[in-house]
């Protein structure tokens, strides 16, 4: 994978572009590269394209990329000895609520899981949630009333928490 994704893609580093316009950037150069090409293409500059592509092909995965690069040019900073990064453009931050209004409450995230699963992929993370009932199950059959099985059922349950990110949508503000 390159330093920055956006640039093997030719884009601007911007977390609100479209799918669309992420995937015609790739097409274009995957057509001019492919190895496939009468003249060879250019190995290099396909793969690395095809792998920008695989990191950006979503929201969330573009949002992920500038998050990353802005932590670089942050540690960069901060860090003398390393070399310089490309500059990141500064976005401006989020338009602020207006005077009056109230931030939602935090369970206001539990009204958007089912909306989130729904575009997510859901059949994954069905198969992530069954998998880590399968194994609890499993373990309370086979070392009932040990220690050990309430860590491991944790574990489990601590598993299909952060693993269970990847198989939802990115929220609506991001």
């Amino acid at each position: 994978m390159t330093a920055n994704p956006f640039a093997a893609l030719g884009l601007p580093v911007r977390p609100d572009l479209t799918d669309e316009q992420v995937r015609a950037a790739w097409r274009q150069i995957a057509a001019a590269t492919h190895p496939d090409r009468p003249d060879g293409g250019d190995l290099a500059r396909y793969t690395a394209a095809s792998a920008a592509y695989a990191e950006l092909r979503t929201g969330w995965g573009r949002s992920e990329a500038c998050a990353d690069l802005a932590a670089q040019a942050s540690a960069a900073a901060q860090d003398p000895d390393t070399a310089p990064l490309p500059a990141i453009p500064a976005h401006p931050p989020p338009p602020r609520p207006p005077a009056g209004t109230r931030p939602a409450p935090p369970l206001a995230a539990l009204t958007r899981l089912p909306t989130r699963v729904r575009h997510g992929r859901p059949l994954r993370l069905l198969l992530r949630a069954v998998t880590a009932a399968v194994l609890a199950l499993a373990v309370l059959q086979l070392i009932p009333g040990s220690p050990a099985a309430p860590a491991d059922i944790t574990a489990l349950a601590l598993w299909f928490v952060l693993t269970c990110r990847k198989d939802l949508a990115p929220p609506p503000d991001q």
